[in-house]
């Protein structure tokens, strides 16, 4: 272990270097190395003491990546074999124009609930809400809200890696923190269909270049489409549904993610028919994930420089002297590493590796503290240093200033679901 001897500036400074590096556009996970590393370096710790930080670090984050490995190959299922984009067609012509943005904002939610990643998500549903824009005369901005806001609210449930982060943060099951997330995602849902109706008539409207013509493809039907994610989330609901049952062989059946996913992606694939494909679905899914991790390991790293120094307790401190309860250092740690990272994968590694020993000293219980953790981090994480900005302004054809606009928005959604989750779990539940 390495002593807590690096002074509190220090650790913000190299935070700082890490954030400034990131938007000159140099590689994100060198960017986190550098400015722990320099962090590390200006608090006065030694060559080897630095690099002592650094692996501790690291480490810290090794279960969360290979369970976000495990959760590539289910992405990469219900991308590849075109069954997010069955569920996703299902559920807009199921509910129509008249609900248009219902049922984009739903369709973003289910498919990054049940797995695919909120980016991902964004791109399969674009063209689908670019369609009914145009249709129905709903603006981009409008449009775009509606897309993240209900990918936020999904994203809370899934079991995608800033769950995956926030469960292993505070050692807990991916299934728990899944399900304390349910409330809030439905907050947040109803807040980003709410906002999304009242601009809609705000912004720029799609034109007729915005909508790519599409080769037309049979989508699969959508009992096959569903099994991988259901049975997944059925899975990993097991030990949940058996404490409340009160059946102990299956209250104390414990199995990881790391089985159940890549067990349900594989299942689901030969459901579909197509067991041919599994090794290229899972070729395909750890491709998409290898950032991810990647970013996780320097997010690891600047995570082990901010545990080694003494800006948590500074920062209690502070919310001591402004009289404010110590509950709320959960959300706050979410919310200024979303600010940072724009990303809410990176940013709950970073608030739970560097805050959560404190939270947990608040008296905060450790289920509480990931999902204030975990909503908190999805306020302010749509920032032009993450990708997911540039990511949803290409997918909906929009401008840098366009896509700006939306920020306030996506905070208005993610600050309702961290303030239920504050209040539900912080002081309610507690």
């Amino acid at each position: 272990m390495v002593d807590s001897t690096i002074p509190w500036f220090a650790a913000i400074i190299g935070l700082l270097i890490a954030i400034i590096l990131i938007l000159k556009k140099f590689n994100p996970v060198y960017s986190l190395f550098f400015g722990a590393i320099i962090g590390s370096l200006i608090g006065g710790a030694s060559l080897v003491t630095t690099i002592d930080i650094l692996i501790n670090g690291t480490q810290s984050i090794i279960g969360t990546a290979i369970r976000v490995l495990a959760a590539g190959m289910l992405a990469g299922v219900m991308m590849e074999s075109g069954a997010a984009e069955s569920i996703a067609n299902a559920i807009v012509t199921k509910l129509g124009d008249q609900k248009a943005i219902l049922s984009l904002a739903l369709s973003t939610m289910i498919i990054t609930a049940v797995g695919v990643f909120i980016p991902v998500a964004v791109l399969i549903v674009a063209p689908i809400a670019l369609s009914v824009g145009k249709q129905t005369g709903i603006s981009k901005i409008a449009l775009l809200t509606a897309l993240s806001g209900g990918g936020k609210a999904g994203n809370i449930i899934s079991p995608n890696p800033n769950t995956i982060a926030a469960a292993n943060g505070f050692d807990l099951n991916l299934s728990s923190v899944m399900l304390a997330g349910f409330i809030p995602a439905v907050f947040g849902l109803v807040t980003a269909v709410i906002i999304a109706n009242a601009i809609k008539n705000k912004g720029e409207m799609v034109r007729d270049r915005d909508i790519l013509k599409q080769e037309t493809k049979e989508l699969m039907p959508l009992r096959k489409a569903l099994v991988a994610p259901g049975l997944s989330i059925f899975l990993l609901l097991i030990n949940p549904i058996g404490t409340v049952l009160k059946i102990d062989a299956i209250a104390n059946l414990k199995i990881d993610a790391l089985y159940i996913l890549p067990f349900a992606s594989i299942v689901g694939t030969i459901a579909m028919g197509h067991a041919n494909k599994i090794s290229e679905y899972a070729s395909s899914g750890i491709k998409r994930v290898t950032d991810t991790v990647l970013i996780l390991i320097g997010a690891g790293a600047i995570a082990g420089l901010i545990s080694a120094s003494d800006l948590s307790v500074q920062v209690v401190k502070v919310i001591e002297m402004i009289g404010i309860s110590g509950t709320f250092l959960a959300p706050i740690s979410g919310i200024l590493m979303g600010l940072a990272v724009g990303s809410t994968s990176t940013a709950v590694i970073l608030a739970t590796g560097s805050f959560g020993e404190a939270i947990l000293n608040t008296g905060t219980s450790s289920l509480a503290a990931s999902v204030m953790v975990h909503t908190g981090a999805t306020v302010i994480d749509s920032v032009p240093q993450g990708n997911y900005f540039h990511i949803t302004a290409n997918s909906m054809h929009m401008t840098i200033k366009e896509r700006m606009k939306v920020i306030p928005y996506e905070m208005c959604i993610g600050g309702v679901m961290a303030v239920v989750a504050t209040v539900l779990y912080g002081f309610i539940l507690n």
